[in-house]
C-alpha cells in the first residue's frame, strides 16, 4: 500500500508536536524532515543522542514514522574536496537516520560538469555512492538518489544505481521532474520502475515559462497514472508531500496539508 508523507518543508514554523497534530488530523503517516534549513522540528544531524531516542519514542508513540531524511548531499559536484564532504555530511545523515528508525535518506545528483560526456559524469557519482553504501547497509540504511536538477531524466539515474549495483542505493521519484524534461510517467517506470523506493509529490502549472507549484491534480503533472503503475507493481512506499514554505514566511500549512491528503485519496480510490 502506497502511504501519505510530509516534508518538513511544507510546515517549517511547526514544531514537531504540531507537526504530529496536523498529521494526525489529516491521515499522514510518514514525515520527511528537512535538514540543514533551520526547520522548528528540530531534526538536524548534530542532535544528541538523547534527543535522537526522545524523537523516535514520540513518534513511534502516535504510529507515526520518519520515513526518510532530505538531504542536500549532491554527488556531482565537480570540486572532489566539496564532494569528499558531501559524502561525510551522507554518513552523519544515514547515523542520524538510523538512529530515529527511518530506513532513507535522500541525496541529489546536483549540478553536473557540463565539459564532460554523460558517461564520465555518471562514473564519477558512482564513485561518490561507492564510498559509502557500505555504510548504509551497515546501518539498514537505504540511499536515494532524486530525479532532480540535472538528473531529471531517467536513464542518467537508473545508470548510477545499476553501476553502483548496491540495494542500498535506490531512486526517489519525483514525478514532476521527470515530466518537465518531457518524460511520460509510462516511459519513466519502464527505465527504472524496479530501483524505485520513496515518492516526492507536488503539482503546478507553467506561469510565464516556469512551473509554480500548486494543489494537487489540478495542475499540469500527471499523479494518477504514476500511482496506478506503481500500485499495480506492489509499490509500498510514501508518497510524500513537498511543497516548500520558507522559514518564518507563514505559508498555508493547514490548508495545503488537507488539500493533498484529500486529493491523494481520491487518486488511490480510483486505482
Amino acid at each position: 500500500m502506497i502511504e501519505l508523507a510530509t516534508m518538513s518543508s511544507l510546515c517549517p514554523d511547526w514544531n514537531l508536536s504540531e507537526i504530529i497534530d496536523g498529521m494526525k488530523r489529516h491521515g499522514y503517516k510518514g514525515l520527511e524532515p528537512r535538514v540543514e534549513w533551520g526547520h522548528a522540528c528540530g531534526i538536524e544531524a548534530d542532535l544528541s543522542g538523547d534527543e535522537r531516542r526522545a524523537i523516535r519514542r514520540q513518534m513511534e508513540g502516535e504510529g507515526l514514522d520518519i520515513c526518510c531524511i532530505a538531504t542536500g548531499v549532491r554527488m556531482a559536484e565537480v570540486d572532489r574536496v566539496k564532494r569528499a564532504q558531501h559524502v561525510e555530511d551522507l554518513k552523519r545523515y544515514i547515523d542520524l537516520a538510523a538512529d530515529l528508525g527511518c530506513g532513507l535518506v535522500r541525496t541529489f545528483g546536483g549540478l553536473r560538469d557540463r565539459d564532460r560526456e554523460w558517461q564520465y559524469v555518471v562514473d564519477y557519482v558512482v564513485e561518490g555512492y561507492a564510498q559509502v553504501v557500505d555504510w548504509a547497509e551497515e546501518r539498514g540504511v537505504v540511499i536515494l538518489m532524486e530525479t532532480h536538477d540535472d538528473w531529471c531524466s531517467s536513464p542518467p539515474v537508473r545508470a548510477v544505481v545499476e553501476q553502483v549495483g548496491h540495494a542500498h542505493l535506490k531512486i526517489l521519484w519525483d514525478f514532476m521532474h521527470t515530466q518537465r524534461v518531457l518524460e511520460r510517467p509510462g516511459e519513466s517506470f519502464s527505465i527504472f520502475a524496479e530501483h524505485v523506493a520513496h515518492l516526492h509529490a507536488h503539482d503546478g502549472q507553467y506561469v510565464d515559462g516556469k512551473m509554480q507549484v500548486g494543489a494537487l491534480g489540478e495542475g499540469v503533472i500527471d499523479h494518477q497514472t504514476p500511482l496506478q503503475l506503481l500500485g499495480n507493481m506492489g509499490f509500498a512506499g510514501y508518497f510524500s508531500v513537498e511543497v516548500i514554505h520558507k522559514v518564518g514566511a507563514g505559508g498555508d500549512a493547514e490548508g495545503v496539508m488537507a488539500q493533498y491528503a484529500n486529493a491523494f485519496r481520491r487518486m488511490l480510490a480510483s486505482i
